[in-house]
């Protein structure tokens, strides 16, 4: 197991210039081109009521989450610099938030419920549903993270099964109404909340609730992409390189995502097309492409190996500091092209990082 320190600088580090010489796909005369899909990642807003008035969000956290949305309303159009390829950033499709909505809902008490009703209040407002009942202005998928609900149970997790119940675009939802897919110009999309697990067979506790995500992973790829070759993209919540590895029991339980269930995950997606893998938690920006149990940094100036393309973004808005990011993403016929926005001053301003990252999809 890395540690948490360890992992944290390596993520740090772990960035590559957009990566040149992918093949596109021929295309069939009679088959359309593909149009790319377009959409932003945006994670850890940890929106914050102010303990003294729990009706209210704290200033710091409103203003920055505010301005978050903002920015993610005036992204689409805005120029691209030309060491990034240039261009102009798409309309998107959706904005996926993969977790830590709130602040509030890993705690009790009195004045937590009401902080954690206020936190998720003012996240739909901000966000809404469809990109027309909200602040947003395009649709929104989220996820729980451990400050959302920990355990399986809570406020936001409740929210968004009620949520996933009004959403009109979704090919399946889990039996618990948690976890859900839709589809987007022929690419999957996944949400499975904070971890992906568990395997049944490996009856010890886990540290936070899976609510059965391995289960309706391995189910929507079976039923739903099969064969077809379609990309897929997956979003939860945890990081998983630092708990890829075995470890002794009396540490497992610690461990906020068990060994057995990285490895069940990275195995259910073998067969498949894979555009990429999404989540936050770590509030640090990382990328490498993930061979199995042990990850490979992304090395500047070193070609990628082969793997699943994976990003672990930045917080976007939390009330902890000014510095914040998220991720612009396009998925291409046989690529993903992934590039970050960031802020030094709580969203008054903005540039693009330096660096973007192309990498091929996996196909097993």
């Amino acid at each position: 197991m890395l540690p948490r320190r360890s992992f944290l600088k390596l993520g740090a580090a772990a960035s590559l210039a957009a990566v040149p010489g992918v093949t596109a796909r021929l295309v069939a005369a009679d088959q359309p081109a593909f149009t790319p899909v377009a959409f932003a990642v945006v994670g850890d807003t940890h929106y914050f009521a102010d303990k003294d008035d729990p009706t209210s969000l704290q200033p710091v956290s409103r203003d920055t989450t505010a301005a978050l949305v903002a920015q993610l309303n005036r992204l689409p159009g805005s120029e691209l610099p030309a060491a990034l390829g240039g261009g102009k950033v798409l309309a998107l499709s959706q904005v996926i938030h993969v977790g830590d909505c709130i602040d509030s809902g890993d705690k009790n008490g009195a004045v937590i419920a009401k902080m954690q009703a206020t936190e998720w209040k003012e996240w739909q407002a901000d966000y809404g549903l469809d990109g027309k009942d909200g602040r947003l202005k395009y649709p929104t998928y989220e996820i729980h993270g451990n400050h959302d609900g920990p355990h399986g149970k809570g406020l936001v997790l409740d929210g968004i099964i009620a949520r996933n119940k009004q959403r009109k675009d979704l090919k399946a939802v889990s039996p618990n109404g948690l976890h859900y897919a839709w589809v987007v110009n022929g690419v999957h999309f996944i949400n499975l909340g904070i971890t992906v697990g568990q395997v049944k067979a490996v009856t010890r506790k886990r540290r936070y609730d899976p609510m059965d995500s391995l289960e309706f992973l391995i189910d929507y790829l079976a039923k739903h992409v099969g064969s077809s070759g379609a990309p897929v993209v997956i979003s939860h919540h945890v990081d998983f390189a630092r708990y890829a590895l075995p470890v002794a029991d009396d540490i497992v339980l610690k461990n906020e995502w068990d060994y057995a269930d990285v490895q069940a995950f990275h195995d259910a997606l073998k067969p498949y097309r894979i555009a990429g893998i999404f989540y936050g938690h770590t509030h640090v920006r990382a990328v490498f492409a993930w061979r199995g149990p042990k990850p490979d940094p992304v090395v500047a100036g070193k070609s990628l190996p082969v793997g699943i393309p994976t990003f672990n973004t930045d917080n976007a808005a939390h009330f902890g500091g000014p510095t914040q990011a998220f991720l612009y993403v396009e998925v291409h016929a046989e690529d993903i092209l992934v590039r970050e926005l960031a802020t030094k001053d709580a969203w008054k301003t903005s540039a693009w990082t330096e660096l973007s990252w192309r990498l091929p999809h996996y196909t097993g």
